[in-house]
């Protein structure tokens, strides 16, 4: 009688140079504990410097690989079909002056924005109208006004990003953070598209 096998492979992982890839690593395992525990050692595939930087490994591989080491189990697989490894290599150091140096650009550069923007929209107007709106007094800078509004802008900030530095304000992913994963999952489809692509034409190829 053959076993059930359940496979879920895995979305995404990262791994270094010159890995060796075990079913363990690119799938979750789930049935009879002795077979999982001969199963998941199997060797899926080796990084090797060709790769670059992206792997993509196929269901359709991994079923064959565990087919060739034992044929008595039955294979069911559940979720996605294929797993993005990601080969990370090690990173150069940099010299801290050039984060000073890409701080100090961001933070002039977006003060600098926020500047030109409340001179496009007569900021400054608007708060002397809404002051001798209410007050009936005209004044040339109405700082009861413009300093909350400062630290609004500042709060505002904050909390739409969610970050007070590299403390998170509460678990509601940040709108740049949604970006960001919108961003990851249209590079991982592209990824996975394009190596097909790849594959297609090493198969046309004589």
């Amino acid at each position: 009688m053959r076993q059930p096998v359940y496979i879920k492979m895995r979305q995404r992982l990262q791994v270094s140079p010159a890995y060796q890839l075990k079913l363990r690593d690119v799938a979750q395992l789930s049935g009879n504990e002795e077979v999982i525990s001969i199963l998941k050692d199997l060797v899926v595939y080796e990084v090797t410097p060709k790769d670059k930087t992206h792997v993509v490994i196929d269901v359709m591989k991994v079923i064959e690989v565990i087919q060739s080491h034992k044929e008595d189990v039955e294979i069911n697989t559940v979720g996605p079909a294929q797993v993005i490894v990601e080969i990370v290599y090690e990173k150069k150091r940099v010299n801290p002056l050039f984060f000073v140096a890409v701080w100090l650009l961001l933070f002039f550069g977006s003060g600098l924005a926020i500047i030109y923007f409340h001179e496009d929209v007569s900021m400054q107007q608007v708060h002397q109208r809404i002051y001798s709106m209410v007050t009936g007094d005209w004044v040339n800078k109405p700082l009861v006004l413009q300093i909350p509004y400062s630290i609004g802008l500042g709060l505002g900030m904050v909390l739409f990003f969610n970050h007070v530095f590299q403390k998170r304000i509460n678990e509601e992913p940040s709108p740049l953070e949604v970006e960001m994963f919108q961003y990851q999952q249209s590079l991982d489809q592209y990824v996975m598209m394009n190596e097909n692509r790849e594959s297609m034409k090493k198969i046309e190829d004589p």
